[in-house]
């Protein structure tokens, strides 16, 4: 008895062990390997584009200068925030040093001495500190009512224009940046998710490869509109190499891919058949392909009509041969609707081809069946019958 204990004992231990190791290899494979062992792609899940430039020649760099807005409304946030910052003092200290410059030569300051009688351009300048608080209550219009502009010089009413002037452009500019950053479709597009892996199975008869898009707003998204792209590398009959080629790829609801009603998560698909990419692809051979797939929905924000898109890739390793998605929408005793996102990205395995050449081979091997043929050789003789038999 105490034998049998510590054999099962010593079978816990080992089990254990064994468990242990594996996970500790699959940490360490994880952990200084994994990097090095993912496929490169263009797209990242979120949407973000890898890819640099380089080599650009210093005349094309200068173009986004000229196309400032858009250059403004593209850097990041501590960016741009710095350039928001840097725009304000900057204006503000270099028109405080023109007041003092006009002070200066005015003789207002009190290192002059002014009689009693003199008239200032601006009064209570007294300093380079005076004439930055003057300049920056001139530009944001504060107007504390202690420093103002006198009738005295013609120079310092020039001045006064000019930095109102360009102080409202400044101020609108600047502004208008942080506001259109906000607004951007682009964080609109950040509520759509798509599902973390595509599937293949059969859909109405017909191999497919599915995948699932979910708005969580309850705003729709007006003129939708969902497409694919293949890239691989590809070879053409004149030998020249393209590396990042593009293949359409049309997905498609039971409605059509054009005005989708956004409403609840959707599951599209892509019929595999004759003009498909994905037709001479097996799902012993489906790891060892090389492509990236990008998927991309276009449509218009409900609440602010800009337009935006949204886009994810899929690698070889994240398309699964014979699944399918779980079911998660539901309907309530209170009679609404519920969509489960914990089952969102969920598959469930199905007895599915293993190529889409088999299935229509299969079905064509059904029709066969149902059809019958003639046989050309085979003759068919009139026998005339003869009563031999006599009474």
């Amino acid at each position: 008895m105490n034998a049998s204990r510590w054999n099962v004992f010593e079978t816990l231990i080992r089990v254990l062990t064994e468990s242990m190791f594996k996970r500790l290899r699959k940490w360490v494979v994880t952990r200084f390997f994994g990097h090095s062992q993912q496929r490169a792609r263009l797209v990242s899940k979120d949407g973000r584009c890898n890819i640099e430039f380089g080599n650009v020649e210093a005349q094309s760099r200068f173009i986004f200068f000229v196309d400032i807005w858009t250059t403004v409304l593209d850097l990041k946030w501590r960016y741009k925030m710095t350039i928001f910052i840097t725009a304000f003092l900057g204006s503000w200290f270099f028109f405080g040093l023109l007041w003092y410059a006009v002070a200066y030569i005015h003789k207002d300051l009190p290192e002059f001495h002014p009689s009693a009688n003199h008239t200032p351009c601006v009064e209570n300048i007294n300093g380079l500190t005076s004439a930055f608080l003057f300049s920056l209550e001139t530009q944001v219009t504060i107007g504390y009512g202690f420093r103002c502009v006198t009738e005295q010089c013609a120079t310092a009413i020039f001045l006064l224009i000019f930095q109102s002037i360009l102080g409202v452009v400044v101020n609108s500019f600047m502004c208008g940046a942080i506001l259109a950053k906000i607004s951007r479709p682009k964080k609109r597009a950040k509520t759509i998710t798509f599902s973390k892996n595509a599937v293949i199975s059969k859909r109405g008869g017909k191999l497919c490869l599915l995948i699932r898009v979910a708005n969580l707003r309850k705003s729709l998204l007006i003129g939708s509109h969902i497409y694919g792209k293949l890239l691989k590398t590809t070879v053409t009959p004149e030998g020249e190499t393209i590396i990042l080629d593009q293949i359409n790829i049309n997905f498609v609801v039971d409605a059509g891919n054009e005005n989708l009603f956004f409403i609840s998560p959707l599951t599209i698909y892509h019929v595999i058949d004759h003009n498909s990419p994905f037709f001479h692809m097996a799902a012993e051979t489906l790891i060892q392909q090389d492509f990236e797939l990008v998927v991309f929905l276009d449509g218009t924000v409900e609440s602010t009509s800009a337009t935006c898109q949204v886009r994810t890739s899929y690698v070889p390793e994240e398309v699964l041969w014979g699944y399918r998605f779980a079911p998660i929408v539901s309907k309530t005793k209170e009679g609404k609707y519920r969509v489960d996102f914990h089952n969102f990205s969920k598959t469930v395995e199905v007895e599915t081809p293993h190529c889409a050449m088999c299935l229509y081979n299969e079905k064509d091997a059904r029709a066969r069946m149902k059809r019958g043929y003639d046989n050309p050789n085979f003759i068919l003789s009139e026998v005339n019958e003869t009563d031999d038999t006599k009474m």
